[in-house]
């Protein structure tokens, strides 16, 4: 029997089933729909088509993270049952909820000196670190301790790989990602930027591409070039997407034509309320493991 419990935070943009048959425990996000407050629970209350559609419709929306308080009482109820912890948070490149969970951890510490309880910097977002937390599932699963689990944890999380790009800027337009002339300018002549993870957990703009069928070739491509063991990899592929299902089905398709020892078929993700609230509808994003982030 395991002695310890895996747990991460909504924004791993998996599914409630997912986190029930893999036995791992998340803590919610908050955000707030035209003012009134949800707690993001990977689409249980509000699911994301209906989210991105109020989005569409004009919805206001804000988002804001894991409280210490909220992180103390998550993590104390799982102490309380006898089982040590090791807490994935979302990237302290776009959240602060990394700091938020230490403190937490450092509170309870001091009341259970006996205990442990680890919180990793995924440096990863949406299904990406949905993808690292499935990864450390697995070896979880193949028996390693929580100290082992920890350790390989750190060691591999930078070998998560999230490509992603945007067909509609508005909403990083009305986020303050990019200026409102450069954002129109953009959406004019149909140019969808293509973006990753660095390696300190950041949301880095790499290449602007003009056309869908562009961007997603291109993305394919940097699969291609940074996958593990190249066209032979035989991991895992996760893909996020923001109302924009039929287009993430036929890169799913392009990627399980060109990687035929995929372990099982690309499995698509919604992009929960937390991401989502930034990105809005429009966006594709890919995750598989590869080489590690350098820059």
């Amino acid at each position: 029997m395991r002695d310890y419990c895996l747990t991460c935070s909504s924004p791993a943009d998996l599914s409630n089933n997912y986190m029930e048959q893999r036995d791992i425990k998340y803590v919610n996000f908050h955000y707030t729909l035209d003012g009134v407050e949800y707690l993001d629970d990977m689409g249980k209350t509000i699911s994301s088509d209906e989210l991105f559609e109020k989005m569409q419709n004009g919805a206001d929306t804000k988002t804001s993270q894991v409280a210490v308080g909220e992180y103390e009482t998550f993590f104390e109820d799982i102490l309380k049952t006898g089982k040590d912890i090791i807490h994935l948070t979302l990237s302290s490149g776009i959240s602060g909820t990394y700091n938020s969970a230490c403190i937490a951890r450092d509170s309870l510490l001091e009341k259970y000196p006996d205990r442990k309880l680890y919180v990793v910097d995924s440096l990863a977002a949406s299904s990406g670190y949905g993808l690292l937390v499935d990864g450390v599932a697995d070896k979880r699963d193949e028996g390693l301790n929580i100290d082992e689990l920890y350790e390989w944890t750190e060691e591999h999380k930078l070998n998560l790989h999230h490509w992603f790009y945007s067909t509609d800027l508005s909403f990083y337009i009305k986020g303050g990602r990019i200026s409102k002339t450069a954002g129109t300018i953009g959406n004019v002549l149909n140019i969808c930027p293509l973006l990753n993870v660095d390696y300190e957990g950041r949301l880095t703009p790499r290449e602007k591409i003009r056309g869908k069928k562009k961007v997603m070739q291109r993305t394919l491509e940097m699969m291609k070039e940074h996958a593990r063991d190249g066209l032979d990899y035989d991991g895992r592929c996760f893909i996020s997407q923001s109302a924009f299902f039929d287009e993430a089905q036929k890169l799913a398709e392009m990627i399980q034509e060109t990687f035929p020892k995929l372990n099982g078929k690309v499995r698509i993700y919604p992009i929960g309320a937390t991401i989502g609230s930034h990105t809005g509808p429009g966006t594709i994003a890919l995750f598989f493991w590869g080489d590690k982030r350098v820059d």
